[in-house]
C-alpha cells in the first residue's frame, strides 16, 4: 500500500506533463485511420466465427492489427497452427528492430515498465517518437511524450475494435467495411512512408504479394514480407558500401622523412628582424 500514493503521483505528473498533450497532439492526424482500422478488425473477427469472449480477448491481449487481420482468415480456413504462429510472428518482426532502436531510450527503467512500453508500442508511435527524439539518449520528457502517444493510440484502436466485435451481427456485409479498412491500412501506412527506401520496400512487397496471390493459405504475405526484407537489407548493404568508397585515404608515404618545423635560435631571429626594419 506504501507504493500506491508514490505510483499514483508518477501517473499524475506523467499526464500533466506538457509532452503528454503534445503526444497526443501529434498522434490526432493518425486516430482516425487507426479507429476505422480496429472497427473493421473487430468486426471481421466476429464475422469469421469467432465467439464474442474469445475476439474480446484478442483484441485486447494481442493489440496489433496487422497481425490479427493477417491470421483471422487462416483461423477461419483451418489452418494449421503452425501456419498461423508464423504469419503472426513474420508480420511482427518490425517490433523487434522498432524494439532495439527504442532500447537505447528506456534500457534504464525497470523491467515492467519496459514490458510495458512494448506492448503498447506501435508503428505510428513509434515514427512520432523518432521524430521527436532524434537523439538515441534519454531525456525527462521522453517517457511521458510515449505515454501520450500510446494513450491516444490504445483508445483510438480498442474502442472502435471493440464497439466492431459487439456489433458485428448488426453490421451488414453490404456496408463494404473490408475496402474501408483497406483505406485506413493505407492511410496509416502512407505516414510511415518517408524515404525512397521505404518507397521501394513497399514496391517490392505489393508485387510480391500479387504476384503469390495464388498460394494457399494466405502464404503470400509471407511471400511479400521476405521480399520486403531482403530488399531492406540489400539497400542497406549497398549504402554502406556506397559510403565507404566516398571516403578516400590517402596512406603516407613511407620513403619520405617525417616533416619537422626547423627551431630557430632567439638570437637569429631577433637579427632577422632588425634587417627587416629600414
Amino acid at each position: 500500500m506504501s507504493r500506491s500514493p508514490g505510483a499514483v503521483a508518477a501517473v499524475r505528473s506523467t499526464v500533466q506533463h506538457p509532452a503528454f498533450g503534445q503526444a497526443m497532439h501529434d498522434m490526432a492526424g493518425t486516430s482516425l485511420g487507426i479507429a476505422a482500422w480496429g472497427l473493421v478488425t473487430g468486426v471481421a473477427m466476429v464475422k469469421s466465427g469467432m465467439p464474442v469472449g474469445l475476439a474480446l480477448f484478442m483484441s485486447l491481449a494481442v493489440y496489433a492489427g496487422s497481425a490479427q487481420l493477417a491470421v483471422i482468415p487462416l483461423m477461419a480456413a483451418g489452418a494449421p497452427l503452425w501456419v498461423i504462429w508464423l504469419t503472426a510472428a513474420c508480420v511482427n518482426l518490425r517490433f523487434v528492430i522498432f524494439s532495439s532502436m527504442l532500447r537505447s531510450y528506456f534500457a534504464h527503467l525497470p523491467l515492467r515498465q519496459r514490458l510495458a512500453v512494448g506492448y503498447f508500442n506501435g508503428d505510428v508511435i513509434y515514427v512520432a517518437f523518432m521524430k521527436r527524439f532524434p537523439e538515441p539518449h534519454p531525456q525527462a520528457e521522453q517517457i511521458p511524450y510515449f505515454w501520450g502517444a500510446a494513450t491516444t493510440n490504445w483508445l483510438s484502436w480498442q474502442v472502435p475494435s471493440i464497439a466492431g466485435i459487439l456489433l458485428a451481427n448488426a453490421v451488414p456485409l453490404s456496408w463494404g467495411l473490408g475496402f474501408a479498412g483497406v483505406l485506413a491500412l493505407l492511410g496509416v501506412l502512407l505516414s510511415l512512408v518517408f524515404d525512397r527506401a521505404t518507397w521501394l520496400t513497399c514496391g517490392i512487397a505489393a508485387m510480391a504479394a500479387i504476384a503469390a496471390f495464388s498460394l494457399p493459405l494466405k502464404l503470400n504475405i509471407l511471400v511479400a514480407i521476405a521480399a520486403a526484407v531482403a530488399a531492406g537489407l540489400l539497400m542497406e548493404a549497398v549504402d554502406r558500401r556506397h559510403r565507404q568508397r566516398r571516403v578516400v585515404l590517402v596512406p603516407p608515404d613511407r620513403n619520405l622523412p617525417p616533416k619537422t618545423p626547423t627551431p630557430v635560435p632567439d638570437g637569429d631571429a631577433a637579427g632577422l628582424r632588425q634587417e627587416r626594419q629600414p
